[in-house]
C-alpha cells in the first residue's frame, strides 16, 4: 500500500506564496489535485518519475511549480501569486502509469487545506 502524507497548507493573503509537501512511501509518477468548496476535484500539476517531465493546468501555469526530491521520495508544490480562487483542499496523488496521472492516479493522500484570503 502506497502512503502519501501532505503538509504545508494554511491561510495566506492574495499574492502570497505557499509550499506544499507530500511524503511518499514509493517512487512513482506524482501529481497534485485540488477541490474547491462545492466543486469537483481538479488536476493541478504532475511530474513523471523517470524524466521529471511536468504538466500543469492552464489556471496555474507560470504561478505553480511541481518538483520532487528523489532522495527521500518527497513531492512538492510551490505556489506563488496565489489568488482567492486557488482556495481548496489540495491532494497529493501517485500512480504507475504516466498517461493516467492527470485523470485517474491510483493512490491518494488525505489532503491539506489551502485558504487564500482576499
Amino acid at each position: 500500500q502506497v502512503l502519501l502524507v501532505e503538509s504545508g497548507g494554511g491561510v495566506v493573503p492574495a499574492g502570497g506564496s505557499l509550499r506544499l509537501s507530500c511524503a511518499a512511501s514509493e517512487r512513482l509518477h506524482g501529481a497534485w489535485f485540488r477541490q474547491a468548496p462545492g466543486k469537483e476535484r481538479e488536476f493541478v500539476a504532475a511530474i513523471s518519475w523517470s524524466r521529471g517531465t511536468t504538466v500543469y493546468a492552464d489556471s496555474v501555469k507560470g504561478r505553480f511549480t511541481i518538483s520532487r526530491d528523489d532522495a527521500d521520495n518527497t513531492l512538492y508544490l510551490q505556489m506563488n501569486s496565489l489568488k482567492p480562487e486557488d482556495t481548496g483542499v489540495y491532494y497529493c496523488a501517485q500512480g504507475p502509469i504516466w498517461p493516467d496521472i492527470p485523470t485517474t492516479p491510483k493512490y491518494w493522500g488525505q489532503g491539506t487545506q489551502v485558504t487564500v484570503s482576499s
